[in-house]
């Protein structure tokens, strides 16, 4: 498109469980507009569907766009059932699965589901190598496996990291597909982290250059500034001071929206998430006029 960039949405997190018909309506707009990709976010404390599920549900009702986990906190996770769920929908939807990975910050998450907060980095790096053997179609271990089902791509979905952190230029050069740029953060630390993924990424003779998916926060119509204040205070409420720096990034015109694509794809990012901070369908709407026109 114009805008030298593709723009992709995530699902808003604040459609609760009592409209599922609106999530797939969400979906289905989504597939049919000028929008490369539905996205999905994760929390396991947080009154929201969980992502993969939600994403083999909105396999069935799109055709084209791409699916992506924006992120999946995988160290929340047991690891072989999550590659048979990733490739189960990689496989249902026609090799469109992107897995977007963080290791989240909130430790609520992790006391909630058994695994140990403090370790999240290490069992990451454990589990990145064992999907990808997995999805290859290698046995788990010593007598144990193949187990599938077999993803559509060869190698499996694609694999999107996210972090502040060095370690995750590592990850990306060793395993993954590209970076996924944290929303909200410091341009002079992402900008620092980028060189470090590119030397890295050359340094393990990977062809071509790592993906980079960028992603913004977003609310638009009469009511967008009550919407932003409302999702970030339900998202974020945890930390206060960092709320607060999350609600000041947030575009709630289509001046600000536009300029906020303009300047990812300066920056060089290949495709840039818009995360609604309003349910309503109408927000889509405006959406996709706004990227139509660009």
């Amino acid at each position: 498109m114009s805008a030298g960039i593709e723009i992709g949405v995530a699902l808003p997190s604040r459609i609760g469980g009592a409209a599922p018909g609106r999530l797939l309506e969400w979906a289905s707009r989504v597939d049919a507009g000028p929008f490369s990709t539905l996205a999905v976010p994760d929390r396991v404390v947080y009154d929201a569907h969980e992502p993969l599920a939600l994403l083999a549900a909105a396999s069935a009702v799109t055709r084209r766009v791409g699916l992506l986990t924006s992120v999946l906190v995988a160290p929340t996770r047991e690891t072989t059932l999550l590659a048979r769920q990733a490739a189960t929908i990689d496989s249902l939807s026609g090799g469109r699965l992107t897995l977007g990975f963080g290791i989240g910050i909130r430790e609520d998450d992790y006391a909630a589901t058994g695994f140990p907060f403090r370790a999240r980095g290490r069992r990451l790096d454990q589990q990145l190598p064992t999907l990808r053997r997995l999805w290859a179609g290698e046995p788990l271990g010593e007598g144990v496996g193949p187990i599938g089902p077999r993803p559509a791509r060869p190698g499996g979905p694609g694999i999107l990291i996210g972090g502040y952190v060095d370690a995750a230029a590592r990850r990306i050069a060793t395993w993954g597909d590209g970076f996924m740029v944290p929303g909200g953060g410091d341009p002079e630390r992402v900008a620092v982290l980028w060189q470090l993924i590119l030397d890295a990424w050359a340094a393990g003779g990977r062809e071509g250059r790592p993906r980079r998916v960028a992603g913004s926060y977003f609310a638009l119509g009469p009511s967008a500034r009550d919407h932003a204040r409302a999702h970030i205070d339900a998202w974020y409420g945890f930390d206060p001071a960092l709320a607060e720096r999350r609600l000041r990034g947030i575009p709630t015109t289509t001046e600000d929206v536009v300029a906020a694509i303009r300047r990812q794809a300066g920056l060089g990012a290949d495709e840039i998430i818009l995360r609604a901070c309003d349910p309503g369908l109408d927000t889509l709407d405006r959406l996709a006029d706004l990227v139509a026109g660009l």
